[in-house]
């Protein structure tokens, strides 16, 4: 199982780097569920890097955080992260590993090796990840704001139209949405 963790892909360049309250909000029991539920996180170097500025000092306690923030952080610094990168070879954050070789041999063998599922999170890889016919499932965290400006998730694009069905969908008390879709065959 391939998921695509959308709300972590675009919305969350400005989510996760702006003011705690906003971060207090992401971090909700959807989100520790779903990263309960995930095997294994797989990340480009430009996600992994965002990640790594802040969650593993709030891990240690180094950064002042709620509770509910604190053990999703410690949570995060336990599951295994795996970084797709051309240029960064060195990834000291724990449990964290350089992926490297044929993209869609290595996910795929990545995907065998990880019943529980992986959670991915980068926009780029994403498209890539789509193209490759590798993704499975997409849960997105719709926010009721409008940026304006930005990235989309599919910034270059897909070969083709993608059918989702719809798994389920969930108000939040923040005003978001969660969805889920799986990707509809045939």
């Amino acid at each position: 199982m391939f998921s695509v963790l959308a709300s972590m892909v675009r919305a969350s360049s400005a989510i996760w780097t702006s003011t705690a309250g906003v971060r207090r909000r992401i971090v909700s029991t959807d989100f520790t569920r779903l990263m309960d539920e995930g095997g294994a996180m797989l990340w480009g170097r430009v996600t992994y890097e965002m990640m790594e500025s802040y969650w593993p000092a709030v891990a240690r306690g180094d950064e002042e955080a709620p509770p509910a923030m604190r053990e999703w952080a410690v949570k995060l610094e336990a599951k295994p992260k795996y970084v797709v990168s051309s240029t960064r070879k060195n990834f000291p954050w724990t449990n964290s590993h350089h992926f490297a070789g044929d993209l869609r041999t290595g996910v795929q063998k990545l995907k065998d090796a990880t019943p529980a599922g992986v959670l991915l999170g980068s926009g780029k890889l994403a498209t890539e990840l789509d193209q490759l016919d590798l993704i499975d499932e997409y849960k997105f965290l719709v926010h009721p704001r409008i940026a304006g400006h930005g990235p989309t998730l599919y910034q270059s694009g897909l070969p083709s139209t993608r059918r989702l069905e719809l798994v389920s969908a969930k108000p939040l008390r923040s005003g978001a949405v969660a969805m889920h879709y799986r990707r509809a065959r045939g």
